[in-house]
């Protein structure tokens, strides 16, 4: 299983985390996201056919893009 943890300057309340946690809760392979609104982290466990690619491109479309 793999795992990072993002930044995302978007973030600003409840209703940003949760749509980052449903969102990216639904792509198939991802076991666990959790996002923090004092912290703006964003982090997700996944294992195949998930990979971060795949969640960072739905990120960017969410419009929740992680810094680089």
């Amino acid at each position: 299983m793999a795992s990072k943890t993002v930044i995302v300057p978007a973030i600003n309340c409840g209703h940003c985390t949760n749509t980052i946690e449903m969102e990216v809760g639904e792509l198939a392979g991802v076991t666990r996201v959790s996002a923090d609104v004092e912290s703006k982290q964003v982090t997700v466990e996944w294992r195949e056919p998930a990979d971060w690619a795949q969640i960072e491109s739905l990120l960017l479309e969410i419009d929740f893009p992680p810094e680089q």
